[in-house]
């Protein structure tokens, strides 16, 4: 009976590391689901601004998804969306209030793509497929997961772009400016670069 529950117990541990490590890798949002192209293309000029708004989405994806899986069985069917939309945009102007405080310099840097979070269709698509299914602190580990993965492709694409259009890594010039193409900051490098990081990544992650 020991082992049985000790072996219940490593098997509840490992099912909730997985659900972390399949946000971050199986379902990472950007380079397998392709979801959120938007702020993806549009905010990862560098690698501070990706992971900026990375770690913005991060935040509401684990909050949204803690308050929809506790009031889920609170909510009509009728009104389930749009009372998700509510919580998700209560949750981003907080996000955004903080932001405009603490890290004006990223906050205008990012602009218009901070209150656009609200109708970023990975946080409506986990609320929906996710957290109005499960726990609350399940939930939360999906956030982190997701979160985790979108965060880390965001910086990643942002990095590419920044050292191949502007010479520099998360604002540290490396003395190549001068050499290097303008047009990975632009959008048709945004486009060249998702394209092959998405093919590296599939291919690293499935052998």
């Amino acid at each position: 009976m020991k082992q049985q529950s000790l072996w219940l117990r490593k098997e509840v541990k490992m099912n909730k590391l997985q659900v972390v490590l399949n946000g971050i890798l199986k379902s990472n949002p950007v380079f397998v689901l392709v979801l959120g192209m938007c702020p993806t293309l549009g905010t990862t000029t560098s690698a501070e601004n990706g992971m900026g708004m990375g770690l913005a989405t991060t935040a509401v994806l684990i909050m949204s998804n803690i308050v929809i899986s506790l009031i889920k069985n609170l909510i009509p069917d009728k009104v389930r969306i749009p009372a998700f939309i509510v919580v998700i945009a209560s949750f981003v102007t907080i996000i955004q209030m903080l932001m405009e405080a603490f890290v004006p310099a990223l906050y205008a840097s990012l602009g218009v793509f901070i209150p656009l979070i609200v109708v970023n269709c990975i946080i409506l698509g986990r609320a929906e497929a996710f957290a109005s299914k499960n726990g609350a602190f399940v939930s939360a580990l999906d956030g982190v997961g997701i979160g985790l993965g979108f965060t880390l492709a965001l910086t990643i694409i942002g990095a590419v772009r920044e050292i191949l259009g502007s010479g520099a890594i998360f604002g540290y010039d490396l003395g190549s400016a001068d050499y290097m193409p303008l047009v990975f900051v632009l959008a048709p490098g945004g486009f060249l670069t998702l394209g092959y990081l998405m093919v590296l990544f599939n291919k690293i992650t499935k052998k």
